[in-house]
């Protein structure tokens, strides 16, 4: 799934944002369900320029990422808000269509 960060600053580094991520399904989905999910944040594919990037995670359990990542209000300190744009069967496709 692609996903990009509203902000006014840049949101810092790829550390706060994956710990930022990871909290937030963590809390939602608790551990049973982020272990199901199998979500992994790409490190190289995101951007901190235009603050996109990509998560792997298992089809079944987009819609409840797509949630935990909307409860997320804070990454290193900076209001925030994260933007869904998009999901694709293929991390290739996804990145050709969304970053």
């Amino acid at each position: 799934m692609a996903f990009e960060i509203i902000s006014d600053r840049p949101v810092g580094d790829f550390k706060a944002v994956s710990d930022a991520i990871m909290g937030s399904t963590l809390r939602f989905m608790g551990e049973l369900g982020c272990a199901e999910a199998g979500i992994i944040v790409l490190r190289d594919q995101f951007d901190t320029t235009t603050k996109k990037g990509l998560i792997r995670v298992g089809n079944k359990s987009l819609d409840r990422l797509r949630a935990s990542l909307s409860l997320i209000t804070n990454v290193g300190g900076q209001d925030v808000i994260f933007r869904s744009m998009g999901a694709s069967g293929m991390i290739k496709k996804a990145i050709s269509h969304y970053l």
